[in-house]
């Protein structure tokens, strides 16, 4: 994908300053877009020739020595002749690569991507996967030390969701004075014997 300021905003004026390794390219695959898809609008963004409807579908990117494709909804895009070759680890976009002269390029397969790509273009994009789920907090020797001596606040503990341990797991981890560890030890104890959580903590006081 071209992130390089554009050099114009005339489609025209695009195709016609392409690098020499990748003009021939660029034109004739706006050719061809328009003639699979004749509904298709164009516009400059990134220093890219896009290919917008209801959002923008693709773009296409003239560098020195080769010309890219870009679908912008990529990752959602059947491809069994394994056309995408380029940021194949992004989370949504997906990129082809593409040799001199499209010699050797399946067209029947692009244009089966590119009008699948129309039609994913009216409808929503599919929600971001779920992120990565936090680390578990290690126990704090001291907490762990603590709650073994008290039964009533280790039973409290033991039925909390590990979301609620985890708060207290932090505030006493992040504890570094002796006179802190302390404190928030005795805190901690006399609010899980109350049955408490950490947001409540201050009630059992």
């Amino acid at each position: 994908m071209d992130c390089r300021p554009s050099r114009t905003t005339d489609p025209d004026e695009w195709i016609a300053t392409c690098p020499v390794g990748s003009q021939a390219v660029c034109e004739e695959l706006r050719d061809l877009f328009f003639r699979w898809e004749p509904d298709l609008k164009e516009s400059i963004n990134s220093n890219m020739l896009c290919f917008n409807l209801r959002k923008r579908v693709c773009g296409i990117s003239g560098f020195k020595t080769h010309a890219q494709i870009t679908f912008y909804r990529g990752s959602e895009l059947p491809d069994p002749a394994r056309l995408f070759n380029h940021g194949l680890e992004n989370a949504s976009i997906r990129s082809i690569d593409l040799p001199p002269g499209l010699e050797g390029l399946n067209l029947r397969a692009l244009r089966s991507l590119l009008h699948t790509a129309v039609l994913l273009d009216g409808e929503p994009a599919l929600p971001k996967p779920p992120s990565a789920p936090r680390e578990e907090w290690p126990m704090p020797e001291a907490l762990a030390a603590a709650l073994k001596k008290n039964k009533a606040a280790a039973a409290f503990f033991d039925q909390l969701k590990p979301t609620y341990q985890r708060e207290y797991k932090v505030w006493v981890g992040m504890a570094k004075q002796p006179d802190t560890i302390a404190r928030r030890l005795e805190e901690t104890l006399r609010a899980l014997t109350a049955g408490k959580k950490w947001a409540q903590r201050k009630e059992a006081c």
